[in-house]
């Protein structure tokens, strides 16, 4: 299937979501998220600030918050597609930006080196379980790991997650996907994902 046909079809899945099981959903997800080891042992974690139909991601900067962690929120630098990562503190620090986006304002925060990222997580609309994904269609995230290979982890709706998408030779994947009911670890390499199994058997 075409990339722009996926894109168009999650969209429209992800904006007729129920309401109650969105919320139930997520926290599945947080609770999955905050067990992963990498989680634990991670001080900053790059983080999007999420808008209208994704996965709420202030839970998760509230926590890393509450577990004395760094949240790293990209910007987006149009010239050249780079992401740049500042330290956010505070709600006040952020500014409206293009296409409805909340980002860091530099004036306010503190530039990140990107080294200093311990976890970073990639957003994108769907996933399969080698870890590759289609995102916006801006490429910033692929550009940025070719030059920063970083711990990545991404969240998704069990719908957004499929058996195989059509990689290209630019695409990166990332290692780790959390659903509401599975825990994937994604080789980077290409070979058989890890599955951690059903959340309910962990519980």
């Amino acid at each position: 299937m075409d990339k722009k046909i996926w894109r168009k079809e999650m969209k429209e899945a992800l904006g007729s979501l129920d309401p109650s099981v969105k919320r139930e959903a997520m926290s599945r997800i947080y609770s999955s998220l905050f067990s992963l080891e990498i989680w634990k042992k991670s001080q900053t974690i790059g983080i999007t600030v999420s808008v209208g139909d994704e996965i709420d991601t202030w839970p998760i900067i509230k926590e890393a918050w509450k577990q004395g962690k760094q949240a790293a929120v990209p910007k987006c630098v149009p010239d050249g597609r780079e992401l740049l990562f500042y330290i956010l503190n505070n709600i006040s620090q952020l500014e409206n930006s293009f296409y409805g986006l909340k980002e860091p304002d530099p004036n306010k925060c503190k530039l990140v080196d990107n080294r200093k990222i311990d976890l970073l997580m990639v957003p994108g609309l769907v996933f399969d379980r080698k870890g590759y994904r289609i995102g916006h269609g801006g490429g910033y995230y692929d550009r940025f790991l070719a030059s920063n290979p970083l711990e990545t982890v991404s969240l998704c709706y069990d719908f957004q997650l499929v058996n195989e998408l059509p990689a290209e030779t630019h695409d990166i994947p990332v290692k780790w996907l959390v659903t509401p009911t599975e825990l994937i670890y994604a080789d980077c390499h290409n070979s058989p994902e890890k599955l951690f199994g059903e959340l309910g058997e962990n519980e």
